[in-house]
């Protein structure tokens, strides 16, 4: 495999480049895309998710050029956690879901159309990982955040929701490219939203055979020995979340009769 080369601009379409940080995990993948978007002479770019407080990461981001505005995926530390830094250093509005990210600009919501650096961003909310997570469509290609990784499975905080943000994300034209926060560009991300929707489905029934087996009062951590018993205890933390989600998800439904 190729050695991820950190604190390095590359570009990835006529619109979009990604500068990888150097903030390597077993939840972060190779580290955190930071994604430059600009369109045609546009005099400067969007930033969308700046990464941790991590001042050789933001220096770099710097010096690709001015900047117009910062668009933040949803608020978790390795995604948001530098952009007051990054907006002071350049000048730039911070915009996200949540209110209390903002600097100098208004939050986005839902269907929001966003006009910077000669691009129009247009906002899906699609909560699931985080209750403020969007997806920002842009130019033939979206930007999924952590809703949609570009390998593996993203923790979950509420089933539901996540479940009906794949549906969404499902309902873009084939062929989409998917520019993920963490991980490879996805190749056509309505596809890949198609078979997290089937591995959700999945991962349901065994957690309903779990139950038949160790009682319907069964904890996440119970759960989790039992159908993630093949993958790596390293792993078990943040299954243990997704896990959750989905127990309360089947209570809920079972609460209302479906």
């Amino acid at each position: 495999m190729t050695a991820p080369a950190y604190g390095v601009l590359r570009r990835v379409s006529e619109t979009a480049s990604v500068l990888l940080e150097n903030n390597p995990s077993t939840m972060t993948l190779e580290g955190t895309n930071t994604w430059v978007l600009r369109g045609g002479d546009a005099a400067a770019s969007v930033v969308v998710d700046p990464g941790y407080h991590d001042l050789d990461h933001l220096e770099k981001l710097a010096a690709v050029g001015p900047v117009e505005l910062i668009l933040l995926t949803h608020h978790h530390p390795d995604h948001a956690e530098g952009a007051p830094w990054f907006s002071s250093k350049t000048g730039a509005p911070v915009r996200a879901f949540d209110a209390s990210l903002c600097i100098d600009a208004p939050p986005f919501g839902d269907g929001d159309v966003i006009t910077a650096g000669g691009l129009d961003f247009t906002v899906l909310h699609t909560p699931g990982h985080t209750d403020d997570s969007v997806s920002l469509l842009v130019a033939g290609q979206i930007l999924t955040g952590d809703t949609i990784l570009g390998r593996g499975t993203t923790v979950l905080h509420d089933l539901g929701d996540y479940l009906r943000s794949l549906r969404k994300l499902i309902a873009l034209p084939a062929g989409t490219p998917g520019l993920p926060g963490h991980g490879p560009e996805l190749p056509d991300l309505p596809a890949t939203a198609r078979e997290y929707l089937a591995h959700r489905e999945q991962r349901l029934d065994q957690v309903r055979s779990a139950l038949r087996t160790l009682g319907e009062d069964a904890t996440p951590r119970q759960v989790v020995e039992v159908v993630y018993a093949d993958v790596d205890r390293a792993l078990w933390a943040p299954a243990e979340a997704s896990v959750r989600a989905q127990l309360d998800y089947l209570r809920a439904s079972a609460e209302d009769g479906q």
